[in-house]
This record gives C-alpha cells, structure tokens and sequence, in this order.
C-alpha cells in the first residue's frame, strides 16, 4: 500500500469515526429531549415546530352564517410536500381523498373509483385544517406567541393575509406528551369559525434519521 492510499484510508477512518460519534451523541441527546416531567415549555413547542411528518385523526367542526358541519378525517404529512387528507365521515362523501404534493393536487373517490389530477393548484397553502399549514404560518409569523398553562401549552398566530375566516389560529398542546389536542380558528371578529379535536395522534421528528445520513452521504463521497 502506497503512501497515498494510507494516507487516504486513515482520512476515511477519522471521518467514519467523526461520523458514528456525532451520531451517537445525537441520539443521546435526543432521548434526553424527550417529552417529560424535565421537559420545558419551550422545548415542546420547538419539537412540534421540527415535525417532519405525522398521522392524526380529527374531528372538525365548521361553523358558517347559516349553519355547522361535522367531520371526522384523517390527516397525513411527509416533509416538505405531501399531505394526504381523507374523509371518514360524514357518510355520504366518506372516502373522498385529497392529496396535495407541491403544485398538484389529486382528489380521489374510493367508493367511485374516481380520480381527478389539478396540476398548479394554486391554492395550496390556503388550507387551514391541516396541522402543518398552521405549524408553517407560526413560524413565519413575527407576532406568533405560545403562553403555558397548567396542563398545556397554547401557539397563538394571527394570520393578516388569510382571508377573514381564519384571520386567529390556536394550537393547544398536551404539556405530559407534546401532541396536540385542538386547534381553533377564528374570523376577524375572533368568532370561532372552524374547531378541530385530535383524537388520533402520531408525530415524528426525522431529524435523527436525516444527520445520520448527511454523515453516510458525505464519508460515501469521499
């Protein structure tokens, strides 16, 4: 073996070595930011703001001049761009998916068998009964606050380019396990307009999985 390649070969232990350390401290640290008793307030609402996908099931009251509808659906996100509504109830248009992918939005009808493709759907960040659209609007937003209380913590954001029916956003987070527990939404009048329970909550921070493999990308270039 010439001087080079020992040269070269000891560069790619160090990284490897540089690599499985950053690794495993990440994941130490990570276990230590888990929610519990220890756990700040302001520790919970970064990790919530740090989701990179989830799975929820809701129930969502629409409330207009006229009248209130109920929902019940299921809510998906992958990072950066896919969101997967489907309804569960009412009956008479359950199964009816939509599923927004950057500028597309699919819209599928199980029981039909039907599916319709909108490309450059130009609408797609107006939906605000996604958890995401809401997590996405706070951390955009200067005036975005959170206030603790005793069992929770509550994001507030104001929304001034939204449309007047969803002008006031809250998010209700559980303080003992970091998941959300509604979500309300009110016009300009800060009557509520839209409210949402979760019933159904799964989250995951894929941030870990991500360092983990910047690290493998770079020693594999090299």
């Amino acid at each position: 073996m010439n001087k080079k390649k020992i040269i070269l070969f000891i560069g790619i232990l160090i990284i490897v070595g540089i690599a499985i350390y950053f690794i495993f401290f990440h994941k130490n640290t990570a276990k230590n930011l888990k929610i519990g008793n220890n756990t700040t307030s302001q520790e919970i609402v970064n990790y919530i703001l740090d989701i990179n996908s989830y799975e929820v099931q809701i129930e969502v009251e629409v409330t207009s001049n006229k009248n209130k509808n109920k929902y019940k659906m299921k809510q998906k996100y992958i990072k950066p761009d896919m969101i997967t509504q489907e309804i569960i109830e009412p009956e008479n248009i359950k199964g009816i998916k939509l599923i927004k992918n950057k500028n597309q939005l699919k819209i599928e009808n199980s029981n039909l068998n039907l599916t319709k493709i909108i490309e450059n759907y130009e609408f797609m960040e107006d939906n605000c009964l996604d958890l995401i659209s809401f997590i996405e609007e706070y951390k955009k937003n200067e005036n975005a606050n959170f206030e603790e209380k005793e069992n929770e913590i509550i994001l507030q954001v104001e929304c001034k380019n939204a449309n007047n029916n969803s002008r006031y956003r809250t998010l209700t987070l559980d303080k003992k396990t970091g998941n959300p527990t509604k979500m309300e939404i009110k016009d300009a009048s800060k009557k509520t307009t839209v409210y949402i329970l979760y019933n159904e909550v799964k989250l995951n921070n894929l941030q870990e999985n991500t360092i983990a493999f910047n690290r493998l990308s770079v020693i594999k270039e090299i």
